[in-house]
């Protein structure tokens, strides 16, 4: 059974930052109840290999005991400057959690414990609203914006929607009762807008944990908007392979470095997972595809991290901790093209069971085809009506030909009655000539 001070270690470690730790340290103490988390995420844009982090993070609140709450925030995607219009964010919002299951269940980190929620099944209530113009009554225009500047998307004329979007983050904390909100760093703003506003409102001031970010594979922030910066859940081997090719991995240079930054902040603590489970220390079950960890058959004891290479170039490399990597590749030790052989390969093993999974999945498949539609697909034709040919009746056309009833007396009487009829007509109008003469 672990202390209060090995579950603190177990919840804080590998975090940037942590926000109120001693709340934290006090509810574990008293072991008067179970410790509640939640982590949330809005359903907008393709989740890219960045969403490792915070998942891999689960394992360590579950192995401390923490209950924990997955939000899928669907109203605050379409907040946030319509990056999901209102009918596209259920297919996401589905999406994501297709995907984040099946990632959790990948990692073996069992799904059963947590609890998911959709935002729109409590953000849409009277109470919630009412508590919401509560928030809009004590917010000042100028904090709601500082809240929401490394979140909500910045644009020159700002959408109303936007200055909401830190309020109900903070309110979240209330209405799915947790002890601390975990998110990445870019949150912080809306953490500390949390923590003054709340107890405004009567409610309790919550803790904040927040892991780092995940630079971009070009550098900056990785963002699902931009393509050439991250690797998407579903993206090939081979797509996989050449975006690490042409990443920003600079000899020497640890600064701004992706590939470094993905290793430390997601191959090493799943490795590290992984070598605590053989051992029998963390919650994970068995999980999908190759659960080995990311070191060499022949590593020795200690190894955490293995950069692989043929022996005619030196032979494999052995870690025991991130620092070493960093270490020999700021001293050159370490080539970018052998770490980033060895990324690419821990990350294509990573994906191989989710990409397994989605292509088994048909229903999986419509969703994503739904949420994310192919915006240059061609609309669809409209099909030109098929002409049905209606025949004339008998003896009607420009092709009729006389019955063959018809007969050559009938034919003859035909004619004899026209002639009749031209003569009477040529008699009366002779007649009407004298007349006309005479008067």
């Amino acid at each position: 059974m672990a202390t209060p001070e090995e579950k603190y270690e177990l919840i804080t470690r590998r975090l940037q930052e942590v926000l109120g730790g001693d709340s934290i340290k006090k509810i574990l103490a008293e072991e008067e109840r179970q410790l509640k988390c939640y982590w949330g995420t809005a359903p907008t844009g393709r989740p890219h290999i960045g969403y490792f982090v915070p998942l891999t993070k689960i394992a360590d609140f579950l192995r401390a005991g923490v209950k924990v709450t997955v939000l899928l925030a669907d109203i605050h995607a379409f907040l946030d400057n319509m990056k999901a219009p209102l009918d596209l964010v259920k297919y996401r919002t589905k999406y994501y959690e297709y995907l984040i299951k099946t990632t959790l269940t990948s990692l073996g980190i069992p799904i059963t414990h947590l609890r998911f929620v959709e935002g729109s099944s409590y953000q849409l209530t009277p109470e919630y609203s009412m508590d919401n113009y509560r928030l809009c009554a004590t917010v000042t225009e100028h904090d709601a914006k500082k809240a929401g500047a490394e979140v909500v998307k910045q644009v020159d004329s700002a959408l109303l929607s936007g200055l909401l979007y830190p309020g109900l983050q903070a309110l979240d904390e209330q209405y799915l009762d947790v002890d601390f909100q975990f998110g990445g760093v870019d949150q912080r703003k809306i953490f500390t807008f949390a923590e003054l506003y709340l107890p405004k409102l009567g409610y309790a001031k919550r803790a904040h944990l927040m892991n780092a970010m995940v630079p971009g594979l070009a550098g900056g922030k990785m963002s699902a908007s931009d393509p050439n910066s991250k690797i998407d859940f579903l993206d090939a081997p081979e797509v996989i392979r050449k975006k690490l090719k042409s990443a920003f991995c600079e000899e020497g240079n640890v600064e701004g470095n992706g590939v470094l930054a993905f290793l430390e902040a997601v191959l090493i603590p799943i490795s590290q997972l992984r070598l605590e489970r053989d051992a029998g220390k963390t919650v994970l079950e068995v999980g999908l595809g190759d659960q080995r960890p990311f070191i060499s058959d022949n590593a020795p004891p200690g190894t955490i991290f293995s950069v692989e290479r043929d022996e005619k170039f030196g032979g494999s490399t052995h870690y025991s901790s991130y620092e070493e990597i960093k270490a020999d590749f700021e001293a050159k030790k370490l080539h970018p093209k052998d770490l980033k052989t060895s990324v690419a390969d821990g990350i294509v093993r990573l994906l191989e069971p989710i990409q397994a999974a989605f292509k088994e999945n048909e229903e999986w498949q419509k969703i994503a085809a739904l949420a994310y539609p192919d915006p240059n697909a061609k609309p669809e034709k409209k099909k030109k009506k098929e002409k049905v040919y209606h025949p004339p009746p008998p003896g009607k056309g420009k092709n009729a030909k006389v019955p063959a009833a018809a007969t050559t007396e009938d034919a003859a009487a035909a004619a004899s009655d026209a002639k009749a009829h031209s003569e009477q007509e040529g008699a009366k109008q002779e007649s009407t000539q004298e007349t006309t003469t005479s008067s």
